[in-house]
């Protein structure tokens, strides 16, 4: 069995199409974990989550901020964006079924893939989360969207406030700052304060911030953690830090990172030419 980890798909499914056949994917023997950012921007978002969504069990995805914009969408929470592609998703026949599945995928995973701990998010992880803790809170947000009060947290999810984390947070404030981290960090300060404007590389952080996973003394820098959703920062592999979102959408190439035993590691790319501009 070949474990592979994919960035940001962004519906691009002939891109991941050429990806899984360069890899020789089957979904009777291979897995899947797909980190968030399925749909949007791209010309197919329809073909991706009909594509994931046959694979059943041998596609893990994650929800990222396009995903979940998706549903707000449907719930009728907010309007579409300029530059939304997700009008198919919305009119399809199967359309409901769709909504309903991915409603039910992950905000974060963490599993020992050919014995090594990975921890899958869309985006980053605050500096005093660890890795059981970001589990949990991922597990918080996930009861609800698989729960009664789906379209109330959809309502309330929006916005920049609170900015950092507490223990105490209760509520949708508390479901606001777990959301936030997991699907829209890129830079933070030492105490972990969240800045949302900042779009660029690593280099650009504003003053007072660093890239999350640069922050001194984070509870998860022992533990290798994957990400998408930076598409300026690109493919970047440290020992415990693997980035995989490479800016498909954009013009640049979709990746997979095929994990084999002893550490092993075979990084997969294929061209996704797209003429739009970086965003988020």
């Amino acid at each position: 069995m070949s474990l592979y980890l994919i960035g940001d798909v962004q519906g691009c499914d002939a891109a991941l199409a050429s990806l899984l056949a360069q890899a020789d994917f089957s979904p009777s023997r291979d897995q899947l974990y797909l980190l968030g950012d399925l749909v949007n921007r791209g010309p197919d978002s329809l073909g991706v989550l009909r594509r994931l969504q046959s694979y059943g069990g041998s596609a893990r995805c994650l929800l990222g901020n396009h995903d979940l914009h998706l549903l707000a969408i449907a719930h009728g929470i907010r309007p579409p964006h300029r530059g939304d592609t997700l009008d198919e998703v919305l009119q399809a026949t199967d359309r409901l079924a769709l909504l309903d599945w991915l409603s039910q995928q992950e905000m974060a995973i963490y599993e020992r893939l050919h014995g090594e701990a990975v921890l899958m998010v869309h985006a980053g992880v605050l500096p005093s989360w660890s890795a059981e803790q970001t589990m949990a809170l991922a597990g918080e947000v996930q009861a609800v969207l698989r729960g009664p009060d789906l379209f109330e947290f959809l309502s309330r999810m929006y916005g920049n406030q609170p900015a950092g984390w507490r223990e105490d947070l209760s509520g949708f404030d508390r479901l606001r700052v777990i959301v936030n981290a997991l699907t829209r960090l890129r830079f933070c300060t030492p105490n972990g304060e969240m800045e949302f404007a900042a779009k660029q590389g690593a280099q650009a952080a504003p003053e007072g911030y660093l890239p999350w996973f640069e922050v001194p003394g984070r509870k998860t820098a022992d533990v290798t953690v994957a990400f998408g959703h930076w598409s300026t920062l690109g493919w970047l592999a440290h020992p415990h830090l693997l980035a995989l979102d490479t800016g498909c959408v954009w013009g640049g190439v979709l990746s997979a990172l095929r994990l084999g035993q002893a550490g092993q590691r075979e990084l997969l790319q294929v061209p996704c030419p797209m003429a739009q501009e970086p965003g988020a």
